[in-house]
């Protein structure tokens, strides 16, 4: 017994240490990249520390936590000035002035700068000329953004007339089933009904299945022909990654996450401190 825990406990160190001597990342693209610029990338991406927070290098990042969206992205920020014959100090340059970098050094704030986020055709709560926005970027299956929703809805019930809420999709990897809810909810959305469904996943974010949603769907009087049909098309798939794919432009890195007039908001969304931060926001209209 005691030479297959030593065995194990080597072997696990092997994979932890991957990072630093391994030739390949966890969905990392190489491209075009010849093995002396191959070896230029992995060199700053051993070098770099990741940006979401981790306390991780960029290439330990993309081995220990292959989901992070930002590991992956300043990966490829590395390849492509590799392959572009950048030398080491203008790649190391490249990634500490990266859109990631910034944001990183930002972290601390309540509230980061503001910045454009498509919302157009998103389902939405709250007068449609409220000055206060909110963008609320969410996983139905993550026990959080579950717990949010009734601190939200007790936020717009204390502003009727200047708050409203969107909503984007933001299904984790994490999360088996998030996806098919997310496309759910849009189903239910082109039936006028995505705040039924959207409340309903919520109230039941541990049994999220295929059976239970249609289960669901069929209690709130939906077409059932419809539903199905755009529960696996490819005009909601195609909605639900670009939600995602707008997430991850506005650095989305967990869910929930909601934007104040594009800002993006650090805090607690207790009601208690989140009706703070509104009426301070509403004070500047």
């Amino acid at each position: 017994m005691r030479q297959i825990a030593s065995l194990l406990f080597f072997a696990t160190l092997v994979h932890a240490q991957e990072w630093k001597t391994g030739t390949t990342l966890p969905n990392v693209d190489w491209k075009t990249a010849t093995p002396p610029q191959k070896q230029k990338a992995l060199k700053a991406m051993r070098e770099f520390g990741c940006t979401c927070g981790c306390s991780m290098k960029v290439a330990q990042c993309r081995v220990e936590d292959p989901p992070c969206a930002q590991s992956k992205a300043l990966a490829s920020i590395a390849i492509n000035l590799s392959i572009s014959g950048k030398p080491d100090a203008a790649i190391a340059q490249s990634l500490a002035n990266s859109e990631f970098a910034k944001r990183a050094a930002q972290r601390d704030r309540i509230m980061l700068d503001p910045i454009a986020i498509p919302i157009e055709g998103s389902p939405f709560k709250g007068p449609a000329n409220a000055k206060i926005t909110l963008v609320e970027f969410s996983d139905f299956q993550c026990p959080y953004c579950a717990q949010a929703v009734g601190y939200l809805n007790e936020t717009l019930k204390a502003f009727p007339k200047d708050v409203r809420l969107v909503f984007k999709q933001y299904p984790l990897e994490m999360h088996s089933n998030a996806r098919i809810s997310s496309a759910a909810a849009l189903a239910a959305n082109a039936q006028g009904k995505f705040w039924e469904m959207h409340d309903r996943m919520y109230a039941n974010y541990k049994q999220l299945t295929r059976p239970n949603i249609l289960k669901w769907a069929k209690e709130s009087g939906m077409d059932m022909k419809r539903f199905e049909a755009d529960l696996d098309s490819p005009q909601i798939k195609k909605l639900v990654d670009k939600d995602y794919a707008d997430g991850e432009k506005a650095f989305v890195e967990a869910t929930p996450t909601v934007f104040v007039n594009g800002k993006k908001y650090q805090g607690s969304l207790e009601p208690s401190a989140f009706k703070k931060i509104i009426a301070e926001e509403l004070k500047g209209k």
